[in-house]
């Protein structure tokens, strides 16, 4: 992806919907130019064009969740992406910032074997040649694109991973990060029984939510891998709890 495809969705994500014609004066670039980065985007699904319009659509699909905030997104995943080594085992659910992680393992290491519950993670990440994918079973949610329930459970249960990613719809001191299915969440407690580390990935927004159901108690958190406006409050009583707080910059002048 280049830098002008970053821009483009960065712009989108704070608008939702812009004109061609706006696009190329901000990049400062031929109209046919940006039809054709549009093109590539609309590719990879994060974006939809209209008649002289670039749109983003900001429903649950991951797909159009990765276009927004991507550029902060693809930071906290590069961050998180630094903890995974060679030859390890990882866990990687579901979310907008786990499937650029695992996209970020898949281009830059070597021989790691992913094992996700998500169904658009192992589509996304299918051309890697070096990293070993391997889905879990189980009911599938099709908006979420993940497996879940008892089968995913049993499937998981056979492999040790060094570390389980997750992402979070939001986040309570008393009940820890959160999310808003209960099949999932139980999934993701589930699963992470079969992890030495856990490791949540978030915007800082997430903050200032709070789900319907817990998916991990703060003090069984490795780290957690956000932007730099997490709320201090948090970020204190984060690390009061022996969590460490990996942060990346919101926004980066292009």
């Amino acid at each position: 992806m280049t830098n002008r495809h970053t821009r483009i969705l960065e712009a989108l994500s704070r608008t939702q919907r812009i004109e061609v014609t706006a696009l190329a004066d901000m990049l400062d670039v031929s109209q046919v130019t940006v039809r054709k980065d549009l093109d590539q985007l609309e590719g990879q699904r994060l974006i939809r064009r209209e008649h002289g319009y670039a749109c983003i659509d900001l429903t649950d699909d991951v797909e159009n969740r990765m276009a927004y905030h991507y550029d902060t997104k693809k930071r906290i995943a590069q961050a998180a992406a630094q903890t995974v080594e060679d030859g390890e085992t990882v866990m990687i659910e579901s979310g907008s910032c786990c499937a650029l992680l695992a996209e970020e393992i898949a281009n830059t290491l070597r021989d790691v074997t992913i094992v996700t519950n998500s169904v658009f993670i192992a589509n996304h990440i299918r051309y890697a040649p070096y990293t070993k994918v391997i889905l879990l079973g189980g009911y599938y949610q099709s908006e979420s694109q993940v497996t879940v329930g008892p089968m995913t459970r049993k499937c998981g249960e056979v492999f040790l991973s060094d570390k389980f990613f997750i992402g979070a719809n939001g986040f309570s001191e008393c009940f820890g990060f959160t999310g808003k299915d209960h099949m999932r969440a139980q999934t993701i407690r589930d699963l992470a029984e079969q992890a030495r580390q856990i490791l949540v990935l978030t915007e800082s927004e997430k903050f200032s939510r709070q789900g319907v159901v817990s998916l991990v108690r703060t003090e069984n958190l490795t780290a957690v891998y956000t932007d730099n406006n997490i709320p201090q409050d948090i970020e204190a009583f984060l690390q009061e709890k022996d969590v460490e707080v990996h942060k990346v910059p919101e926004h980066v002048e292009m």
